[in-house]
């Protein structure tokens, strides 16, 4: 397959009705913020608010996913192994001195 072709694969048409008035409203912005088209304002836009809405999600998920691993250890810790069992030997002598 050629560059080309894979080019002309890559690409997806996006299609939208809105009112003129809101239209003319988005062109101006474009225009103010140095944008060469409004199609360029709206890819623009659009992809930085998708970013950020999954960001979002992601840190929520992450979140919930590092809260269920907190309750898990708390709930059902494993045995202490021999290493843990001394430091705190050694930790309770030297609160009784």
């Amino acid at each position: 397959m050629s560059t080309k072709e894979i080019k002309k694969e890559e690409k997806a048409r996006f299609d939208t009705r809105l009112p003129k008035e809101q239209k003319v409203f988005f062109e101006r912005a474009a225009r103010i913020g140095g944008y060469r088209s409004l199609t360029d304002f709206v890819v623009l836009a659009v992809q930085e608010k998708a970013k950020q809405i999954i960001s979002e999600n992601e840190q929520i998920i992450a979140s919930k996913k590092d809260s269920q691993i907190f309750f898990d250890a708390i709930t059902n810790p494993p045995k202490a192994n021999k290493s843990l069992i001394n430091a705190a030997n050694e930790y309770k002598g030297l609160l009784s001195k």
